[in-house]
């Protein structure tokens, strides 16, 4: 077999059972492109942690549809062992086929461990790499050191100066390489046996993506004065002349031609940080010029064009990964914090530059989502990918640590690009504040009601199927998310209708010795969407005004005294989109969103569809309510008054599915 994935998918031929058990302790199931290919095959699959939840799919989702005479395929996934299946109830496994799978059937020589602590995206290379070992079973480091080699790239013998360091640092962490703890413990005692590495942090850059870019910019201004002065300062001098925090070798070399491919786009994309430095027009010229700051306008248009150019040339392919996806939105948020700056007059080639590869993206991305985003649930949530996954991920936080103190400040609304503006103007309040930025993908249809709701209750929208129409239910549903993991009632707080004065309440419960965890509802952005009338480059205007203000680092900063770890996340982002009409539908509607209008018959749908051709038909199998049938506006439209334009959301565009996921941390 060529692929590890062949001898999973080859028991999955349709026509053999309605259900399907299967025992998956490794998760093995999990991976993107299985789900999308089981799905494929007609298939639905659910992945359950206990058999209380597959009851009650079995008896409210499936069982009326057999009994119908439907042909309906169900794959309930448990991420445990075959003996833990046995003890389902009898007439479940009556009527199953069961399956099992494990990581030892695939990598039976390596260490199981080692293998264990992958993502699922590092097998097709791991898999490919096993022919070349044929000795037997290998033991924990050997095993470490051939997936470092034939996963990562990371061959530790190889790297013997600084430069090679550099460059495999730079590679890792520009794209964002999930590498496991135990490999990186693993490299780092390799490359500490080094002489040349002894004086290297190498325990916070390897492994710390936010760290390792710190280093780089503490260094960018040392390097560019070396290069105009002709000059080395001295070590002691340099520590504190330019107030280094984190330590290590004084002087790099960004000059090096393996360091240096990498810099221009350190700088695009904001990872670092142009500096200003006496005598730049020594280097106005040079490749250094990226990394310096003189005029700030002239370097605002520098990284337009090179990030529309940058965009362009590296949109994901319609079967490319939801990593890839998150990672270019990123990317693509950066652009348009650029592009709307109300100070910034962009030529006409680049507006229209951005428009082309706007409409790019919208189709490649609506070509990806009709395959992937329905699996996209049942991946593991750590890290989180989707929203309803935040809660297992800092659940699981709090598992490792049970003293550890865990905030979820949602700010409704917040677009991947708006998050840019509000970090901007929180770093220039807090100079110490660290932002380790990753992103997640909100619920389709992604408004408020359902989003939300999944994010604090750690559920698939299809599991509150009697609030999806309403918000009141947060509260209830975020306390018994936590119960269920073993903290008291008076250990759970919940606040919402935050964003313009920092409550006693709010204080009361952050600073109250009882509170382990809480969730802070942020709406002053979703409250800018819906009155704002001035675009996208208005509603950007806003955001800043508002985020300049006290409010958001006065509640972050309470959270940081109190020791919580503060993660930061949006229910949906919003475009600016033009209004396509109004649908005649009557009393239709369930609910009428200006992006989505939500049905309860498929038939009722359709007679709405015909009025819109080009609008899309969402399945409720996308993990909501049978009888919650989204249908979203075409393309960039919205169900208002034709030739109207307005910010809204609530559709699947990049900007509105794909919302910021951040931790907020002071430095150490």
């Amino acid at each position: 077999m060529t692929d590890w994935r062949d001898r999973i998918l080859d028991e999955f031929a349709p026509g053999l059972a309605s259900l399907t058990l299967v025992a998956d302790p490794d998760g093995l199931l999990m991976e993107e492109r299985i789900l999308a290919v089981i799905r494929q095959k007609g298939f639905e699959l659910l992945s359950f942690e206990n058999t209380i939840t597959l009851r009650y799919d079995f008896e409210n989702r499936f069982r009326p549809r057999w009994d119908r005479g439907e042909r309906v395929e169900l794959v309930a996934v448990f991420q445990s062992t075959p003996h833990e299946i046995d003890q389902l109830p009898y007439d479940l496994l009556q009527r199953a086929r069961r399956l099992s799978f494990n990581l030892k059937d695939i990598f039976p020589n390596l260490d199981y461990s080692v293998v264990g602590a992958l993502g699922r995206e590092s097998f097709d290379a791991l898999y490919a790499a096993q022919p070349q070992y044929t000795l037997g079973a290998l033991g924990e480091n050997d095993s470490k050191d051939l997936i470092l080699r034939h996963v990562f790239n990371i061959v530790p013998e190889f790297i013997r100066d600084t430069p090679d360091l550099l460059r495999v640092l730079l590679r890792r962490h520009y794209r964002e390489q999930r590498i496991p703890s135990l490999l990186d413990e693993r490299l780092i005692q390799l490359l500490q046996q080094r002489d040349n590495f002894i004086d290297w942090p190498l325990e916070r850059i390897v492994p710390n993506r936010q760290t390792f870019f710190i280093f780089l910019q503490e260094r960018w201004s040392v390097f560019l004065e070396a290069q105009v002065k002709q000059d080395v300062p001295s070590v002691r001098d340099t520590q504190s002349r330019y107030g280094l925090t984190v330590p290590g070798p004084v002087e790099l070399p960004f000059d090096h031609e393996d360091v240096r491919i990498y810099i221009d786009n350190l700088f695009l994309e904001g990872l670092l940080k142009p500096v200003v430095t006496e005598r730049y027009e020594k280097l106005s010229t040079s490749w250094a010029s990226c990394g310096i700051e003189n005029d700030e306008h002239a370097n605002r248009l520098r990284r337009i064009e090179g990030l529309s150019k940058t965009v362009n040339e590296n949109i994901p392919a319609a079967d490319g990964s939801h990593s890839e996806w998150l990672h270019y939105a990123k990317v693509w948020a950066e652009l348009l914090a650029l592009s709307l700056q109300p100070d910034t007059t962009l030529p006409e080639a680049v507006h229209q530059q951005i428009a082309t590869v706007r409409d790019k993206v919208d189709h490649s991305f609506l070509s990806w989502l009709p395959d992937r985003y329905a699996g996209l649930a049942n991946l593991p949530p750590d890290p989180p990918v989707m929203l309803h996954h935040i809660p297992r991920f800092l659940a699981k936080k709090i598992q490792d640590d049970s003293k550890q103190r865990m905030a979820f400040v949602l700010v409704d609304g917040l677009a991947l690009d708006q998050w840019v503006v509000i970090r901007t103007q929180l770093a220039g309040q807090r100079s110490n504040w660290r932002f380790h930025e990753s992103a997640v993908f909100a619920w389709a249809p992604s408004i408020t009601s359902v989003s939300r709701q999944a994010a604090f209750s750690g559920k698939l929208p299809l599991y509150f199927p009697d609030s999806i129409n309403t918000t009141n239910k947060e509260p209830a549903l975020w306390t018994q998310f936590w119960r269920e993991q073993g903290l008291t009632q008076r250990g759970v707080c919940y606040a919402k209708g935050l964003g313009d004065k920092l409550t006693d309440e709010v204080t009361d419960m952050i600073n109250r010795l009882e509170t382990q965890v809480v969730a802070l509802v942020v709406d002053k952005v979703d409250k800018i969407i819906h009155g704002m009338e001035l675009g996208a480059a208005g509603m950007h205007n806003q955001v800043k005004q508002w985020a300049s203000g006290p409010f958001m680092v006065e509640l972050l900063d309470q959270l940081l005294d109190n020791g919580f770890q503060v993660y930061l996340s949006s229910d949906h982002g919003n475009i600016e989109a033009v209004g396509c009409g109004n649908p005649n539908e009557g009393a239709l509607a369930e609910q009428r969103g200006e992006r989505a209008r939500i049905y309860s018959e498929a038939l009722l749908r359709s007679k709405v569809k015909a009025q819109f051709p080009d609008a899309l038909e969402w399945p409720s199998s996308m993990g909501l309510p049978e009888d919650y049938l989204p249908l979203f506006a075409p393309g960039r439209n919205a169900f208002v008054r034709e030739g109207e334009r307005l910010v809204c959301h609530g559709g699947v565009m990049l900007e509105e599915l794909v919302v910021p996921f951040v931790r907020i941390a002071r430095d150490s």
